[in-house]
């Protein structure tokens, strides 16, 4: 990457900065400035007074962002980079050998990062190839967003998903236990468990049950003594309340809420990331090849699906951007990552959509002290876009720049990007 595209110290000038902050009060700062030094934010504030800093630092360059509103980067908390779903799109990525797989990967991670999304939570990913990619993104190697990882998701002997490498099969606690060891051996950030049936499994149902309560509460005590958060693919309420009960961190989809569920989740703190897009998605399963079984139980199950993320937002659930569909795919005029956020901001709004889509993912990752706000000190992953996302979520359509850890990979006034 040039030096120019990477200035070791620069100020950003005409922007107004914004952050999930704003559901807390804090307001957005019009005529602003950003220092960035090497990969963090130096100062933010009144642009003269970041410009004065800077002219007193030394020398560094400027990028007028052109009345541009900055936020921080999107994080996407489900996300699979190798997904491959029933039909013959999912067939071919099943179909890669290693080194094909781990290129596909880079190229997908690549276009995450160029459509404004600088972090993700991979929830089950195929041989451990996520944690090679997590490497190349990290020394320099692939252009890509932060990786926080799961590894492969634990389920039980022919439970949901276990057709492909991005899951490991267990049986009994003692077998659940080895699962989670093994995964953060390997270097998991998170935990994955698939606790219910789900839309992608022929031969099961949204709320078939899959572990018993030793395995679940094996898995659940065996990451917290490590440290790990787990998350769970779950459908149905009566798995999710033994789940929350047991210390469940966060809840996957989540199709078949009750407000007695979504209340006990709000009281304990457990997240859900509701993947609204896989409920409503005809076009891209149409896409991918997926077959009429598939749809038909996805699509079928959208309604309710709905009502339980109302639910969830009635009650004060902690709910986070997760988009399940690769976070890039170009779905219904914008990404998938963008369209998701979208579909959520229907039900709380612009302002906490921003929250739900950079700090509120943040803080569940414990990553807060590096990222999800604009403030000093913290990593310089920004987006600029020319709408106000307070206002619309939409506006996130229009993003033309991104930078990441101080280098700016797209800026569309140039036409440049990582390509």
């Amino acid at each position: 990457m040039s030096e120019d595209r990477a200035a070791v110290s620069a100020v950003l000038v005409n922007c107004t900065v914004v952050d999930g902050r704003i559901v807390d009060g804090v307001a957005p700062q019009s005529d602003a400035g950003i220092l960035v030094r090497d990969d963090r934010i130096a100062a933010v504030g009144p642009v003269d007074a970041v410009l004065a800093q800077a002219r007193a630092e030394g020398e560094h360059a400027t990028i007028d962002l052109d009345g541009a509103y900055v936020t921080p980067g999107l994080t996407n908390m489900h996300t699979h980079l190798s997904l491959s779903l029933p039909g013959s799109g999912g067939d071919g990525v099943k179909g890669m050998n290693p080194h094909e797989l781990a290129l596909y990967m880079a190229d997908g991670a690549r276009r995450t990062l160029l459509c404004g999304v600088t972090t993700v939570r991979c929830v089950a990913e195929k041989e451990h190839a996520d944690f090679a990619l997590r490497r190349a993104i990290a020394a320099g190697r692939v252009v890509g967003p932060r990786i926080f990882t799961a590894g492969q998701a634990l389920v039980c002997t022919g439970g949901h998903g276990h057709e492909s490498g991005d899951t490991l099969e267990c049986d009994g606690a003692d077998g659940f236990r080895r699962g989670v060891r093994s995964q953060v051996k390997a270097g998991a950030d998170l935990i994955k468990v698939m606790i219910s049936g789900g839309i992608a499994g022929e031969h099961e149902s949204i709320h078939t049950r899959q572990l018993f309560t030793d395995e679940l509460r094996a898995v659940i005590d065996t990451a917290h003594a490590w440290g790990r958060r787990v998350t769970a693919h779950a459908g149905p309420a009566p798995v999710i309340a033994e789940a929350v009960e047991l210390g469940l961190d966060c809840v996957e989809h989540g199709y078949q809420l009750t407000p007695e569920v979504v209340a006990r989740m709000a009281a304990q703190g457990t997240a859900l990331v509701p993947t609204l897009l896989v409920t409503r998605c005809k076009e891209f399963f149409d896409e991918l090849g997926v077959p009429e079984w598939m749809q038909c139980r996805s699509l079928g199950a959208g309604p309710r699906h709905l009502e339980s993320f109302a639910m969830a937002v009635a009650a004060g659930v902690e709910v986070l951007l997760g988009s399940d569909m690769p976070p890039f795919w170009h779905f219904e005029g914008t990404n998938a990552s963008v369209r998701e956020l979208e579909y959520m901001s229907e039900g709380i709004g612009p302002a906490r959509a921003l929250r739900a889509g950079t700090l509120g993912p943040i803080r569940w990752l414990g990553a807060e002290a590096d990222l999800g706000t604009i403030e000093t000190g913290k990593y310089a992953d920004l987006v600029a876009m020319d709408a106000d996302p307070t206002a619309e979520t939409s506006a996130f359509r229009g993003i033309r720049w991104v930078m990441k850890g101080g280098r700016v990979v797209r800026d569309d006034r140039s036409g440049w990007s990582a390509w």
